[in-house]
């Protein structure tokens, strides 16, 4: 069962191989959303300073049930911050409002300030500073492991080519239709773990005939297969969900995807539209 597999990260940490995402939940609806989850038997849970939602996560965490060692669970310093004191600052603001000793990973949510995603500048002393917050809660272990999202290629080169401590993961925006192949390899070849948020497009997938046809033919909803794409790819997938039922369907994901499904799959055609998510910057608008 996949809630049971794990990816090993470059540090020797474990981390579940499918995740719960959980942005656009509120911080209310998300205690309980997580209960469900880990009664399902999620035991990854994502979360961000940005998403609002981080006291309800950790509220959610303590009524679960499940002992914190067997959860993995991840937050995001927020986009707009890039100076050492104000990262190591927000790190420590993250685990009061969550109510735990530690996080099992933190990421730097973004290169760039939200409302400068497409500028040009790179921020690239903000980012370094930032890092080197994080790997001073790394060794302090108030972190045990650190990472990136939304970085592409250069924006990595830069915290590798002066850390201490390498980037364990990069999250970012991948499913079928959008598979940066190149950014994906430059990662993996650096050791770096891939998680994909946003595997299903925000729901856009279950618009596309050509994804619903290629479900069909295996039985599956449109999510398991957009799940499944990103396990055959060796990425972790983070669905987001309030919904049990959709939970639990999200998890049911122990089939393979056949080398020409994929092959269609890897080259169709990208998506132009995320709907509501369109305005967000990720999705390619500026909010």
């Amino acid at each position: 069962m996949i809630l049971e597999e794990y990816y090993k990260l470059s540090n020797g940490v474990a981390v579940p191989k499918i995740g719960l995402g959980t942005w656009f939940i509120n911080d209310r609806d998300v205690i309980s959303a997580v209960q469900d989850a880990v009664k399902l038997g999620y035991r990854h849970i994502d979360t961000a300073q940005a998403y609002q939602n981080e006291r309800g996560v950790g509220q959610g965490i303590r009524l679960s049930g499940v002992k914190r060692k067997d959860l993995f669970v991840t937050s995001k310093l927020a986009a707009e911050i890039k100076s050492y004191r104000n990262a190591i600052e927000a790190i420590d603001n993250s685990l009061t409002a969550m109510g735990l000793d530690y996080l099992d990973m933190m990421l730097i949510h973004s290169p760039k300030p939200w409302a400068e995603f497409h500028d040009t500048n790179p921020h690239s002393e903000g980012n370094r500073e930032a890092w080197r917050a994080f790997e001073d809660a790394y060794s302090a272990g108030k972190l045990r492991a650190i990472g990136l999202s939304n970085f592409q290629a250069s924006d990595v080169d830069n915290i590798v080519e002066a850390c201490s401590v390498k980037p364990m993961v990069n999250q970012i925006l991948v499913h079928i239709s959008n598979t940066p192949a190149d950014l994906i390899g430059y990662c993996l070849r650096k050791n770096i773990l891939i998680e994909a948020y946003s595997p299903v497009a925000h729901g856009e997938l279950m618009k596309n005939i050509q994804v619903i046809r290629i479900a069909e033919k295996y039985g599956v909803t449109v999510p398991q297969l957009s799940i499944r794409y990103c396990l055959e790819l060796g990425l972790l997938p983070l669905p987001k969900t309030a919904n049990p039922q959709h939970m639990a369907n999200n998890a049911e994901v122990d089939f393979s995807i056949s080398e020409s499904d994929m092959k269609i799959l890897l080259t169709m055609e990208h998506i132009k539209n995320y709907g509501e998510a369109s305005i967000f910057p990720v999705y390619g608008g500026r909010m």
